[in-house]
């Protein structure tokens, strides 16, 4: 069972790994896999630091859960990506954004995976 909780936090961990760091080394090259250009002077700031902390801040609570044993280090990890994928539907439906359905699909895969981890992680000890 354990190493069920490992897989199924090991994907969404890993590319939340990766794309931390390439928003910290390469983000000219990230910004447009995100669908935009990367901003100049305090705007470039807040996207590389917004991103790049979202990134991180799932990862590293993600590592911790399963370190520790302790399910609620994935409570943020869930708020992230549920609250993104409801974020880019509001945007699309307030804002006259286009539908992002590929990120919002993903983000819903996600927030299933690390649910199910969730519940069979041990108690909040």
């Amino acid at each position: 069972m354990r190493y069920l909780n490992h897989g199924l936090l090991l994907l969404p961990t890993l590319i939340c790994l990766v794309m931390a760091f390439r928003w910290i080394i390469e983000p000219a090259t990230v910004a447009p896999e995100f669908g935009f250009d990367l901003g100049s002077g305090l705007g470039r700031s807040s996207q590389i630091a917004d991103l790049a902390s979202f990134f991180f801040t799932a990862a590293l609570c993600s590592i911790f859960a399963l370190i520790t044993k302790n399910r609620l280090f994935l409570v943020p990890v869930l708020m992230l990506f549920s609250i993104a994928a409801i974020a880019r539907t509001l945007a699309w439906l307030v804002h006259d954004a286009s539908f992002a359905s590929q990120q919002i699909a993903i983000e819903i895969i996600f927030t299933l995976l690390v649910a199910i981890a969730f519940r069979r992680l041990g108690s909040a000890a």
